[in-house]
């Protein structure tokens, strides 16, 4: 006796046929979704990684009169900020959110320039004490020394939506060619005297004091500590500034060229950017802070700290013939 079965017709197995495609999808959607969420964070970090160390970075242009100095202070803002991303401000849903070396290498940058933004307004962006502050240079040192992890929004600055970290560095950076633009045109001074030269060396010296006793404090507390997970932090940020003092340096003895060859400072002078170089260089796989006698593991924060007190020392040398 034949079952009799109702019949389904074509709509009925378009309808099975898409219930089992649906399955399809989900049984394989989420896993692709998956593999994505798993790659999203180190591919994505692993593009926005970017430690540009590079020594030949060079200035655009420069017109006849303006400082290279500034010019190359404005360019290196434009290239962390525009050309790679600003990464210390990036909240942590993004992939550079994981990022811990290029932050801290960018802070050690920002640092450099917003000490050399001060030392501009203070010292070589006025004829004495006594004369009118540059309003340019007096904007471009307050955007430079802003908190440099502002993000669009934060509740620990403000509740409200804020301008980022970014957007106040490049108004630092136009501040500074609206500066340079001026000073080629005749209307902004920018005194190359020796004892601007020799101030502006000291402030630098002292930053790098500083970073020296932050290593001499962490080898003492964490040397032999291979899991240690704020050595890099270290390096990073001194790498940084190192790498900007190398980059000022090196454009500054061509603003002040006629001081340091009037002085017989020119060796000293090449010597002490070549220093600062080696310094800036520096870049191990693997960070580590080993004992500073150890036999396997090495103590990279002990080696930097030897070239970033040669470059502090040689400094020294420079100022002590210029206040003569």
């Amino acid at each position: 006796m034949r079952t009799w079965r109702p019949w389904t017709g074509r709509a009925g197995r378009v309808g099975s046929a898409a219930a089992t495609g649906g399955r399809w999808i989900w049984r394989w959607g989420w896993r692709v979704l998956l593999v994505l969420l798993i790659l999203y964070y180190p591919v994505g970090a692993m593009i926005v990684e970017n430690i540009d160390d590079d020594p030949q970075f060079q200035l655009t242009s420069v017109a006849p009169g303006e400082s290279r100095a500034v010019a190359v202070a404005a360019n290196l803002v434009t290239r962390e900020v525009d050309v790679h991303s600003w990464t210390p401000m990036l909240p942590f849903f993004t992939p550079a959110g994981i990022l811990d070396n290029m932050p801290n290498f960018q802070r050690g940058i920002m640092a450099a320039l917003g000490r050399f933004s001060t030392e501009l307004m203070d010292q070589l962006g006025r004829t004495r004490g006594t004369s009118q502050t540059d309003r340019d240079l007096e904007q471009a040192r307050g955007f430079l020394n802003e908190q440099p992890n502002v993000w669009i929004w934060q509740p620990s600055v403000s509740f409200w939506p804020s301008a980022t970290s970014a957007q106040k560095f490049r108004a630092g950076r136009d501040r500074l060619v609206a500066y340079n633009k001026r000073l080629a045109a005749g209307q902004a001074v920018f005194e190359r005297r020796a004892d601007n030269l020799q101030a502006l060396l000291d402030r630098i010296a002292n930053d790098h004091g500083s970073d020296s006793a932050v290593i001499d404090q962490h080898i003492v507390e964490q040397a032999g500590n291979l899991f240690d997970t704020h050595v890099d932090d270290i390096f990073y940020f001194n790498k940084g500034r190192l790498f900007a003092n190398f980059l000022l340096l090196r454009e500054l003895g061509k603003d002040f060229d006629g001081i340091i060859r009037e002085r017989g400072l020119t060796n000293a002078w090449n010597g002490t950017v070549e220093t600062f170089r080696i310094a800036a260089q520096l870049d191990p796989w693997v960070v580590w802070n080993g004992y500073p006698d150890g036999f396997l593991i090495p103590n990279h924060l002990a080696a930097q700290g030897f070239y970033l007190l040669r470059a502090r020392t040689q400094l020294r040398e420079i100022t002590a013939i210029l206040l003569k």
